[in-house]
């Protein structure tokens, strides 16, 4: 197998993308083509459509095609925790062309159709995550009653969206031996309590710290 150098196709005229991505349509015998298919079948891949028309959904628009079906009525977080997942994965933010099957498992159309743009649909989960920070520090903790119970401020279980903040806050990378799932896939990652719950410390942002699994294991054994 030879190395190749990948075709560049900036000067390539609208009409001819287009064309290109009917005849896909045409061959498959469907109103609708995906991302895949067109990168399957046609002469031209589906970053090219994405780099002219600014999204997937706006070549096909411009093709007078159907727009390849999203799932309905997903909840926002369930959207936003897909996105977390993949954040955590990458250790930056994801870019448009990597929200796919298999990484992802809602397509970068799910994020368009929802939010009207890839960058808006970003927007919201910032600001989403953002609240999270204006709510888990201990400043907010000062006015807040101790359950009896408990003798606790805070819970001890750590929501998805603070775990997301404490792991962006590390680099998404383990504070401990520094490993992160963007460099070893097998890496997995964990947000502990640095003073235990147990003994008083609550979940909170000041309190909490990225941990891989290993490291994580090993703290336990030493409390």
């Amino acid at each position: 197998m030879k190395f190749e150098l990948e075709e560049y196709h900036r000067n390539i005229k609208d009409d001819d993308l287009i064309a290109d991505l009917k005849r896909v349509a045409l061959e498959l015998n469907k109103a609708a083509v995906t991302r895949n298919e067109q990168d399957d079948r046609g002469k031209f891949n589906s970053a090219t459509y994405i780099n002219r028309f600014g999204s997937w959904f706006g070549a096909l628009e411009k093709a007078g095609l159907e727009k390849t079906r999203t799932p309905m009525n997903l909840p926002e977080e369930e959207l936003f925790q897909n996105l977390e997942e993949i954040w955590i994965k990458l250790g930056r933010q994801p870019r448009y062309a990597e929200i796919q099957k298999p990484f992802s498992k809602y397509s970068v159309g799910t994020y368009e159709h929802r939010f009207g743009t890839w960058l808006k649909a970003l927007e919201r989960f910032v600001a989403y995550m953002n609240n999270e920070v204006n709510v888990s520090s201990e400043e907010t903790l000062k006015d807040r009653a101790i359950e009896p119970s408990t003798k606790h401020k805070t819970s001890r279980t750590i929501n998805w969206r603070l775990r997301f903040v404490v792991m962006r806050h590390d680099n998404f990378k383990c504070k401990n031996c520094g490993r992160s799932p963007a460099t070893d896939p097998k890496i997995i990652l964990h947000v502990d309590h640095i003073k235990a719950w147990s003994k008083g410390g609550e979940t909170v942002l000041e309190n909490l710290q990225t941990l891989c699994s290993k490291c994580n294991i090993g703290k336990s054994d030493l409390e």
